[in-house]
């Protein structure tokens, strides 16, 4: 047998893990959110010419929710292999998947080239995105937790959660610098070069990826053959853990979705310009870079439950004045707003729920159960969110329905962590959470 690893060992690996799991979540969400990003901008004109400019945005974003809608399927696939065969292999695949559909969308000819085969394989790499995104989080989550101590794993596991706001940074960022081209030469070509250039992360996060091992609690589970067979049965026939993961989740995911992906077209429909919003954006980004890692701390000193619950109620409170600041069509209101209900509120849902997520679900199925929590919450708050709002918005011609759907999945969220159990003082044993006994058991913690 290899020597058991040192103390100085595992903090080494734990650091690579989370800097594994942040860079390789980056260049997941770059690549998702680039896509959402330039549907705003171009894609209605380009993959579905000929429409009123509403009904070409709202099909845009139907392709957009159509990645959304194949992340169930990536959790459940790369799931079920991940808690078969182990977490990091299953990293590279989907790593592999997202980088390689984002390259191939920035080379797709457009309706006037391909006709209606433009948008079918649009479509279809929109699905393979998000196939791969599905299994990308749950995995990479569970690499930083199951790495991590046991009082430490919202900090931890923050990392992860921390590059969903960096390759929203990078994401709008580079799309902001070429968005200043003229608006033919954007159209022309332009928007196809934050997908090429989504193979310079591939490359970076293949390298970090490959240098991590196997989670320690994975490997321990696969030494006893304890490893689930069919983990999606084992965690359907005890459902309750998944539903009330899919719903905590979803106040975080709709607030993202409105207040980036879909708050481009609203805002552009009403008069700001894109470098305006992308600067919002961005800013931002850069709030929630920071609010994660202290949101996510602050869940391991007085738990989950009472940091998604603030986020949330601030979330629902600040809802109709967000908007507010949006429609008063000041750019400083706009980057407030923005700031308030994404890089404050939503970062406070967001943060905590890696570990949260995690800590309900046995080891056995945690890859699979906690996959399919996130990424329910994810198709229910933001797959469909910006197209209901952009048909609500169309129909009514204010943007009211912005707001309350925005309200409306935080006040989800804050009704549903009611009927979570606490878990960030509860160990990582090979059963859910809500069979452990009320006295919370600790392990030895790796200090950074």
């Amino acid at each position: 047998m290899p020597p058991a690893p040192t103390a100085s060992e595992r903090t080494l690996q734990l650091r690579r893990v989370a800097l594994s799991g942040m860079l390789g979540t980056a260049v997941e969400f770059y690549d998702f959110l680039v896509y959402g990003t330039v549907a705003a901008l171009v894609f209605g004109e380009l993959f579905f010419p000929g429409a009123d400019p509403a009904v070409g945005t709202i099909a845009a974003f139907g392709t957009f929710a159509a990645g959304y809608v194949a992340r169930p399927i990536g959790g459940i696939v790369f799931g079920h292999f991940g808690d078969r065969l182990g977490r990091k292999n299953m990293l590279l695949l989907t790593m592999g998947l997202m980088g390689g559909a984002s390259f191939l969308i920035g080379v797709l000819p457009t309706y006037d080239t391909a006709g209606v085969w433009a948008p079918v394989l649009l479509i279809t790499l929109r699905v393979v995105q998000g196939i791969a995104i599905g299994g990308e989080w749950g995995g990479a989550t569970l690499m930083v937790v199951e790495h991590a101590g046991e009082r430490r794993r919202g900090l931890w596991s923050s990392f992860t959660q921390m590059g969903a706001p960096l390759g929203s940074l990078i994401s709008a960022s580079v799309v902001a610098l070429v968005s200043t081209l003229p608006k033919d030469q954007f159209a022309a070509w332009g928007w196809r070069v934050p997908f090429l250039l989504s193979v310079l992360l591939l490359g970076v996060g293949l390298f970090v990826r490959l240098k991590v091992v196997e989670s320690p609690l994975f490997a321990e589970v696969k030494k006893d053959r304890a490893e689930s067979r069919l983990p999606i049965l084992d965690v359907l026939r005890r459902p309750k853990p998944v539903l009330l993961a899919c719903c905590v989740g979803i106040g975080a995911f709709t607030a993202q979705s409105l207040l980036t992906s879909y708050l481009i077209a609203y805002a552009t429909g009403i008069g700001y310009t894109r470098p305006q919003v992308l600067t919002a954006l961005t800013v931002s980004a850069a709030v929630a870079l920071v609010v994660l890692p202290c949101a996510s701390a602050l869940s391991d000193r007085v738990g989950r439950r009472p940091v998604v619950l603030s986020g949330a109620i601030l979330s629902a409170a600040t809802a109709f004045p967000v908007l507010a600041l949006v429609d008063s069509r000041s750019s400083g209101a706009l980057i407030l707003a923005v700031v308030i209900g994404h890089g404050i509120s939503q970062s406070l849902m967001y943060g905590p729920l890696g570990a949260l997520f995690s800590e309900m679900f046995g080891t056995r199925v945690r890859y699979t159960g906690a996959s399919l929590g996130y990424q329910g919450a994810t198709l229910v708050g933001a797959g469909f969110s910006p197209l209901i709002a952009g048909s609500l918005v169309a129909s009514s011609g204010n943007g009211t329905p912005v707001a309350l759907l925005l309200c409306g999945g935080s006040l989800i969220t804050a009704l549903t962590v009611w009927f979570v159990r606490e878990t960030s003082r509860t160990s990582l044993g090979d059963e859910p959470t809500t069979e452990l006994p009320t006295t919370p058991h600790h392990t030895e913690e790796i200090t950074a």
